[in-house]
Formats: C-alpha cells, sequence, structure tokens
C-alpha cells in the first residue's frame, strides 16, 4: 500500500492540531503525488476504521479524505461509504457535525481553522440533526464500479492486537503519541470465504416413488376442475365498489350490486378489501353497505378489530346509526356497547362549539333512550356515567327526558324489590 517512510509521513501528519486545514492538505499534496493520494486516502480510512486515531487525528483524517476529492462530485468519491457510516454510529457530536458539513456544503472559513479552533467553535450538546442518509448511498451505488459479490463479503486479513502487549501505540507515549504501524497490515486485499459447492448425492427412492413410477391401474376419466371457468367478475366488481365506497357516496344501484355479491358468494366480505382501518372511512360515507358488511363478518375471527375501530372512531350520527343497527340485529359484546357509550359521553363534555355540543348531546341522549327501551344495554351497569351526563346538560330537553326515564326505571327497580 504504502512504504514505511510515507506511512511515517502521514501518521506524522496527522498530529497537526494547531495547523490550518488547508496548510496541512498543502503538505500533504508534497508528500503524496496524485497516483499515490488514493492509496494514502485508503490508509486514512482503515486507520478510521480500527480506531487508531485520536479525536483530532480522525478529523485531520477526514479533511485529507474530503480535500483529496473536492473537484469531483459527490457520488464519484470512493470515501462516501465511509463517512456516512460514520456518521450514523458515532456517538461524538462534533465529529456527526463536522462529517455533515462534507456531505452538504463546506463552510468557507473550515480550511483556514485548525483542528483545536474548530473544536473551541462547537458545542458538544448542541443537537446535530442528521439527513436522509439513504439518499447518498443511492447516489454511491448508481455512480460507482460495481464490485463483485464474493469481494463485497469480504474482510480485513489483519486484526489488530488492542491488549497492553499490542505495539500500536507506545507505553511511555501519551494518547497523541505517534503509531508504529506496518506497511503489511495495511492492505485492500480481503479474506473472501469459501464457498463450498459439494454434488448433491443421490437419494435412495421411496416405496411412494417406486409405486408412482409403475402405477397398476390408469385412470381413464379426467378430472376437471369446475371452478376453472367460474365468473369472477362479480368478484372484481364488488371489491372496485368498496374501494369506492370508502371515499364517496354510492348511488342505489351500486350499492344493490355489493348487497348482492355478499349475499350470493359468504366468503367474498374476507376478499373485498375492507380492512378495519378504513371501516371509519366506510361507515362514513355509505353507513347501510358498513351494516351489510359486519354482519356479513359476525362470528368471523377478525370481527373484535372491526369493532375496536368502530368504538375509536370520531363520534358522528351515522357511526350511531350503524351501532343502533347491529345491537338490534345481532347480540353484540357488553363491554363493546359501554365503551362506544362511554365514547360518545365523552365526545360531547370534549367539543367547544355549543351549537355542535347541543347537536350531539340531543344524538346521544335519542340514541341511549333506544337502547334502553329495547333492553339492548342494561342501565344499571352504566347509571352514575349515564346520570351524571342528563345533570350536565339539563337544559336540553331530550337530556332532561332521558333523566326522567332513568328515575322511572330506578323507581319500578324499587318497587319490585
Amino acid at each position: 500500500m504504502l512504504s514505511q517512510q510515507d506511512l511515517d509521513s502521514l501518521v506524522n501528519l496527522l498530529k497537526e492540531p494547531n495547523k490550518p486545514f488547508e496548510a496541512i492538505a498543502m503538505q500533504f499534496y508534497k508528500l503524496f503525488a496524485k497516483p499515490d493520494q488514493f492509496k494514502a486516502g485508503c490508509v486514512i480510512c482503515m486507520l478510521l476504521q480500527d480506531k487508531l486515531l485520536t479525536q483530532t487525528q480522525r478529523l485531520v483524517g477526514f479533511y485529507l479524505l474530503y480535500d483529496i476529492y473536492r473537484q469531483d462530485t459527490l457520488p464519484t468519491t470512493p470515501f462516501v461509504p465511509l463517512v456516512v457510516e460514520i456518521v450514523e454510529q458515532t456517538s461524538d457530536v462534533v465529529e456527526r457535525k463536522f462529517l455533515l458539513q462534507f456531505l452538504s456544503s463546506m463552510p468557507k472559513e473550515l480550511p483556514k481553522q485548525s483542528v483545536q479552533s474548530f473544536l473551541q467553535s462547537c458545542d458538544p450538546l448542541e443537537h446535530v440533526p442528521i439527513p436522509d442518509l439513504d439518499a447518498f448511498r443511492r447516489m454511491h451505488a448508481e455512480s460507482s464500479p460495481g464490485v463483485s459479490p464474493g469481494a463485497a463479503l469480504g474482510i480485513r486479513p489483519s486484526l489488530n492486537d488492542r491488549s497492553d502487549e499490542g505495539f500500536w501505540v507506545r507505553p511511555d507515549d501519551d494518547a497523541s503519541a505517534g503509531l508504529e504501524l506496518s506497511p503489511e497490515e495495511l492492505t485492500l486485499l480481503s479474506l473472501e470465504p469459501a464457498w463450498s459447492r459439494p454434488v448433491p448425492p443421490l437419494l435412495e427412492p421411496t416405496v411412494d416413488e417406486v409405486f408412482w413410477l409403475t402405477p397398476p391401474q390408469l385412470l381413464s376419466e379426467p378430472l376437471w376442475d369446475y371452478t376453472m371457468c367460474a365468473d369472477t367478475s362479480l368478484g372484481a366488481e364488488v371489491r372496485e365498489l368498496i374501494a369506492k365506497a370508502v371515499k364517496t357516496p354510492l348511488p342505489p344501484a351500486q350499492c344493490t350490486i355489493i348487497y348482492s355479491g355478499l349475499e350470493q358468494d359468504a366468503k367474498l366480505v374476507y376478499h373485498c378489501g375492507l380492512t378495519p382501518k378504513k371501516l371509519p372511512e366506510l361507515v362514513e360515507h355509505n353507513p347501510q353497505i358498513a351494516i351489510e358488511v359486519l354482519l356479513k363478518l359476525m362470528g368471523g375471527s377478525q370481527i373484535s378489530n372491526y369493532f375496536t375501530a368502530l368504538v375509536n372512531m370520531e363520534m358522528s350520527l351515522h357511526s350511531m346509526e350503524v351501532v343502533n343497527r347491529l345491537t338490534t340485529a345481532v347480540d353484540l359484546p357488553p363491554e363493546f356497547v359501554h365503551l362506544y357509550i362511554s365514547n360518545c359521553i365523552s365526545s360531547c363534555e370534549s367539543i367547544k362549539d355549543k351549537y355542535m355540543q347541543n347537536r350531539l348531546v340531543r344524538l346521544v341522549c335519542v340514541f341511549l333512550q333506544s337502547l334502553i327501551r329495547n333492553k339492548i344495554i342494561n342501565v344499571h351497569d352504566l347509571f352514575i356515567e349515564v346520570q351524571a351526563f342528563c345533570i350536565e346538560f339539563s337544559r336540553i330537553r331530550e337530556a332532561a327526558a332521558l333523566f326522567r326515564m332513568l328515575k322511572t326505571l330506578e323507581q319500578g327497580n324499587a318497587q319490585t324489590k
């Protein structure tokens, strides 16, 4: 890669914390001719990846990697992947800020600064946002030459000794001391994995295989797939209309097509494209279709997910219409009905617009009266919550009527006991 003399010169050049970056770069170009600058850059990459440099030495190395290809476009710079990787992995805020300048735009005053002055100007507690690094990877992958898959999986053929007896740092030197490196340790050659491709063995035939090769008799009649020519256009049309129904109200003719398709094929409801996430939109735009679909889904394993979506959606006339219709058609879980009522009451209490609040309170009161008359809910389970709701909105006629109904039921139960 580099001779021992060039390697020592490069290591000494990295230990210049008080010189301006541009002065260090000029000295670098005097030491290394154009053909050797890439080799020196590769050596700097290895020292950075093996974490053999101090913070100031790393910043000088990063600047040299940038300055070598300063005249080229960013996607064609060979050291972009290393910079992107270190930006993601480093915990040093100053180092990350220093590297992000290379990916965006270099400040005009940076080349005239030294490493020490740059460190003094940086706030270690400053939050540095990270841009979309995948975009830099894609640009580099599109512009750089391809690498064979085997070479891409290779690893460095040498391992660094990090023990106390290691020769990387002299024990009697400080952290910025010179590194005793061997040129043989710094190479771009990789140790690639060996791919074993043994010939597959011949397996002994089983009894079933022998029986299949020598059938005792031939089948004289073909087996016909009667579903092969079946008309699937109705299912496709229903899925298309369901996708449209979650966005806009459908005319009666198209609603009839959906009802007919769900009636003809009981399994079509599981393949019509309606997910729990889309259910609130269908309820708001086409509540009748939502009712039919939910009735067809009753008994399925996913019905609880649809109930959850229905309970958590924003309260409206259509959602109460759907819930009221379901309560009269099937037996809904009591916890679902109670949770929906609690959410309705909470929505009325949290709304700020007085007109909309009065309107929603009337709807909820009428809805609760219907559930109580039809004996869908046991009012004693929600008596305290509903009574407090009626008292809070007693100025509204429907709330006062609901309160009187609760008192009548309470007195009737007391007389029965």
